[in-house]
């Protein structure tokens, strides 16, 4: 197959320990969210979300694109389907938009909305691919934010529960996993601190209240789920970027690197696992820790089915808090991010060491590659090494002991990556948005073939 042309990894020494040292039920994935790839976005009764109402906003995003098409997944997911049957996979991890399911995020309910998601389950279900569903990947309906102040707003909390618990009746008995939320750091930081993502607001104080009120809704949700009794298991899905010190023998470096281990994965992980906030990162932010009421920390710490976690690459710090280049050994992805799968290991061990989690899925891993069509194919010798090198880590980390039990690649379509807007290509297929036509890049053969051996081997 000409993927193997570039790195014929399937037939390696270290492959094959990776083939064997995977648990024998563990679950090969891709992953996608409602924003990046639906599009339909104001058909069938979909109301509009804050990602609508940003993109429309000049400046915000970087080719002024907005995901009004986006990959026309609404029309074209049967023939999506077939591609992830074609890789052979066993899970697929999707989202559902909120706007479209409840336009104004309370009150009536959009059964067109629903139904989509109906046809998308069952078509999955008909190929033997468990779906993994997500209810927030960042598309908040633009109407609480109008209306209540959104992710500000305590109000929020009550409203995603009921949202929560009418996806959990609906479709909990077909779904293999449900995720309250993914990546929250996302959502705050980016969107309230850097004003990158969505709705674009630049306060540490609001970003660190969006915080709180974001892991209240992830508690509240799966209070209202567990009341209904899905088959579903349930959990959360957080985006882990490992902390470095540019000089591991400076003490001003170290304490850089612990501040930011302690707002990007401590501040999740502890309320959530812990019942706190860490005391070093309130202290840290002074005026700007998020107000915390009684009652609140026990509701966020609700006892989880699995843990997902989303990792790309790590950062490097010096005393000044500054991000630094690393060295980059093995060069670095589109987006300018490191390729350091070492770090995936290092980490897995370490929150298994230090929270005892329940199961742990790596819900998104994958890279941006400037992906171009060259003869009918699209060769991308550098996301197959980065796929490869990823999952040797992974199987690593489970052979020192983490109970990881899937690995789901970021992303199944090139799509819109936010503000980068179409410019950044995740896909394992090609995506032309013109014509909308998939083509299977080199790393889908190569994924492929990896699943079909990982089978073969058992």
């Amino acid at each position: 197959m000409h993927a193997n042309d570039a790195n014929p990894a399937a037939d390696t020494a270290t492959f094959q320990s990776l083939i064997r040292s995977l648990p024998a039920d563990f679950q090969w994935g891709s992953a996608t969210s409602a924003a990046q790839i639906e599009g339909a976005g104001r058909e069938d009764g979909k109301g509009e979300s804050i990602w609508d109402r940003f993109c429309a906003q000049p400046g915000r995003i970087k080719d002024g694109s907005n995901i009004d098409i986006a990959c026309d997944h609404y029309r074209r997911y049967p023939e999506d389907v077939k591609l992830m049957r074609w890789l052979g996979l066993d899970a697929y991890r999707f989202s559902f938009s909120w706007p479209r399911v409840q336009p104004l995020g309370r009150g009536a309910w959009n059964e067109a909305g629903f139904d989509f998601y109906d046809r998308l389950i069952d078509e999955l279900l008909q190929a033997g691919i468990k779906p993994n569903a997500t209810l927030y990947h960042w598309d908040l309906p633009q109407a609480l934010d109008d209306a209540i102040g959104g992710l500000l707003s305590r109000e929020v909390v009550p409203l995603f529960a009921d949202y929560a618990a009418e996806i959990a009746r609906r479709f909990g008995d077909r779904l293999s996993t449900i995720a309250t939320l993914n990546e929250p750091w996302c959502s705050a930081t980016l969107g309230y601190e850097t004003a990158q993502f969505a709705p674009g607001h630049t306060s540490r104080a609001e970003a660190y209240q969006v915080s709180h009120h974001l892991l209240m809704m992830h508690g509240a949700a799966m209070q209202a789920m567990r009341a209904v009794g899905p088959k579903a298991q349930l959990g959360i899905v957080l985006n882990h970027t490992p902390s470095f010190p540019a000089d591991p023998l400076s003490e001003e470096d170290r304490r850089a690197a612990r501040i930011d281990d302690g707002t990007n994965v401590r501040w999740y992980m502890d309320p959530v696992f812990r019942g706190q906030y860490p005391a070093d990162i309130v202290e840290y932010l002074g005026a700007d820790a998020p107000r915390v009421q009684d009652g609140d920390l026990a509701l966020i710490q609700q006892p989880l089915d699995f843990l997902g976690i989303n990792f790309y690459t790590r950062s490097v710090l010096n005393g000044r808090q500054q991000f630094v280049t690393p060295p980059g050994e093995l060069g670095f992805t589109d987006m300018g991010w490191e390729i350091y799968p070492q770090a995936l290991t290092q980490h897995l061990l370490r929150i298994t060491r230090e929270y005892t989690p329940p199961p742990l899925v790596i819900t998104e891993n994958g890279m941006a590659n400037a992906d171009s069509v060259v003869d009918g194919r699209v060769p991308d010798a550098a996301r197959i090494a980065y796929l490869r090198g990823h999952l040797e880590a992974l199987a690593q980390a489970v052979a020192l002991g983490a109970d990881v039990r899937g690995y789901f690649y970021w992303s199944l379509l090139d799509n819109f990556e936010w503000n980068s807007g179409y410019q950044k290509r995740f896909g394992l297929f090609h995506v032309d948005y013109a014509s909308q036509q998939r083509l299977a890049k080199d790393s889908a053969h190569w994924y492929r073939d990896a699943i079909a051996a990982f089978k073969a081997a058992r």
